[in-house]
């Protein structure tokens, strides 16, 4: 996935020619070619020189994308396998009784802070605005807009977060009276809510490190957060919990956000210590910086867009509770499972949001359009693998990971049914996680992303509330993937129309990226019921799991990915290229 540079200006070193220089009248021929007269060096203006390509920077290169890719694949991998041992030591300690209760309940605050002030809501607004801050220092602006950015910006998030975070604890028993009504124990739920309320500011912080980080091309600290996180609530766990009881996971999780802010701290001071070397792509002179500050309606938008899309958990959480016992734990454990083919998918997108922010602070919208356009075949192909591979293999998978003790087979059945009706939203997530960055990359407030998610929770809250009572947990599942998918049909639409208006944003080509979408839709739709052939062989939940899957990946590639159809060979490259690095990397 090569961008192709814009021609460089001639450099304004070029030897100029003195101002009284004229040509000479006549210019005497020499023999060697007899044709071409001879000027004198100072008698002419010097002849233009070609236009030479700018090279592309190192940090947008494919090769940089693929690992910047990998290692932040790898590292979320790692974070997410020390969610599933911080889970299992929770069990372990604390079993599954009032107290795991009360501080799910408080674990609701640091659920949302990730969502809003690391994953989605801050990266929207925060990357454009360094982006945009490194084009100007690039270009030679006055002073150094990326620490004016910084100290504009920081103290007035600073206060703000740490005003939520004391209203959160102040409030916290009105809270828990909210969130859970009938809690037998709500004093302990109260006091671990105040707990993880720190992790606010701390989030927060973290939040905004990484998107600086991430903006500068750093992505080895921002995708390690989580292994430090979930290292601090095992640990205070096991260290506080004979004496604490629940509430060490509680103190846990603010241990966990002051780890990620100090993780990510000394690579952040290094790079605002050290100015930008890598050139801009504009020729531009650059006007002195206005006041550095990031746009309040654009932290407006942001915010209510990550606060819609993660209230789909709690229309989903609200509607299972009238429901027989377990539904919620199975609604849980399903998507868990199903969303990992999305996250994975996602990678490349968050390496890449910083290039489209960069390109569209330079002006270059076409390189922008590319770099979406090549981002949405990639994602895409590679989530409409992995929903093949649900689809199919959804009760081996259910199986391995966790029929033992008291999850049952029925407990397996009915999970692996919501699994494969979550697995039909799949293509939506990643839709939506890819052209959501398209609209706030320009570092401007975009309503139309908050409507269209709007829409989403609101037809996922009816459709599930009709749902519920004759088809249960799948009900709510088939709502969440109806939601999910109109938003990303609303989104993808929206593009055309900011095409046409060419304002700001990213300008897909809405019928091209369709037409890339038909193959791999195909190829799931023939690669999912063989799969599923393939694992319902008399064997094992393994030999059923490694034949469904095999069986995918070569139809799926025999039917959704066609040698040298247009924008899929790149996907295709990039799928193979980071195949060959986590293979290089684990078995070398």
């Amino acid at each position: 996935m090569t961008i192709t540079p814009l021609p460089e200006p001639v450099p304004e070193t070029y030897p100029a020619p003195p101002a009284t220089s004229v040509p000479e009248p006549t210019a005497t021929p020499v023999p060697e070619p007899p044709a071409t007269p001879v000027q004198e060096p100072t008698a002419t203006p010097a002849p233009a020189a070609p236009a030479t390509p700018v090279p592309e920077p190192p940090a947008t290169t494919p090769r940089f994308l693929a690992r910047a890719a990998l290692l932040t694949a790898s590292l979320s991998a790692a974070g997410a396998v020390l969610g599933l041992v911080r889970d299992q030591s929770l069990a372990r300690l604390f079993g599954a009784g009032r107290d795991t209760d009360a501080f799910l309940v408080a674990w609701t605050v640091p659920e949302f802070a990730a969502t809003l002030l690391i994953e989605d809501g801050l990266a929207f607004a925060l990357i454009p605005a360094f982006s945009l801050a490194l084009a100007r220092r690039a270009r030679g602006a006055p002073g150094d807009p990326v620490r004016a950015l910084v100290a504009g910006t920081l103290p007035r998030l600073a206060l703000a977060l740490t005003v939520v975070g004391a209203l959160l604890a102040t409030a916290a028993p009105g809270l828990v009276e909210l969130l859970a009504p009938g809690l037998p124990d709500p004093a302990l739920a109260v006091d671990c809510t105040r707990l993880t309320a720190t992790c606010v500011l701390s989030f927060g912080l973290a939040g905004y490190c990484s998107a600086a980080l991430r903006a500068h091309r750093g992505f080895l600290a921002p995708a390690a957060i989580y292994v430090a996180y979930n290292t601090g609530i095992v640990t205070a766990m096991f260290a506080l919990g004979g004496a604490w009881g629940v509430r060490s996971a509680a103190f846990g999780v603010a241990l966990g956000g002051v780890l990620m802010v100090l993780l990510q701290l000394p690579f952040l001071v290094r790079r605002l210590r050290t100015r930008e070397t890598e050139p801009s792509l504009s020729a531009e002179p650059c006007p002195a910086p206005p006041a550095q500050r990031v746009d309040l309606q654009l932290m407006a938008t942001v915010l209510l867009f990550a606060l819609c899309r993660q209230s789909q958990v709690l229309i989903e959480r609200f509607l299972a509770s009238g429901l027989p016992s377990g539904a919620i734990s199975h609604l849980n454990y399903a998507q868990k499972i199903a969303q990992i083919p999305m996250t994975m998918s996602m990678m490349l997108c968050t390496v890449t949001f910083p290039v489209v922010a960069r390109a569209l602070a330079e002006g270059d919208t076409e390189r922008a359009r590319v770099r979406v356009e090549r981002d949405l075949a990639v994602a895409a192909t590679l989530v409409l693998l992995g929903t093949a591979a649900v689809l199919a293999c959804a009760p081996q998978i259910v199986q391995l990971l966790f029929q033992r003790g008291a999850f049952t087979a029925g407990d397996t059945a009915a999970t692996a049914g919501v699994m494969r009706v979550y697995a039909a939203g799949l293509l939506g997530q990643t839709l939506t996680g890819v052209l959501v960055r398209s609209y706030f990359s320009a570092g401007r407030a975009a309503w139309y992303p908050v409507g269209a998610i709007a829409g989403g929770v609101a037809v996922t809250a009816w459709i599930g509330a009709a749902a519920v009572g004759r088809w249960g947990v799948t009900g709510i599942a088939a709502a969440n993937a109806s939601g999910i998918t109109l938003t990303a049909a609303l989104l993808l639409g929206g593009m055309r129309a900011r095409r046409r208006g060419a304002r700001r944003g990213v300008p897909v080509r809405v019928r091209r990226v369709l037409a890339e979408l038909s193959r791999p839709l195909r190829g799931a739709a023939v690669a999912a019921p063989a799969g599923a052939f393939a694992a319902s062989l008399p064997g094992g939940a393994l030999t059923g799991l490694a034949a469904g899957s095999v069986t995918v990946a070569a139809v799926f590639a025999l039917l959704g990915l066609p040698p040298g159809a247009p924008g899929l060979a790149p996907a295709l490259r990039s799928v193979r290229t980071h195949t060959r690095r986590l293979a290089h990397a684990v078995f070398r």
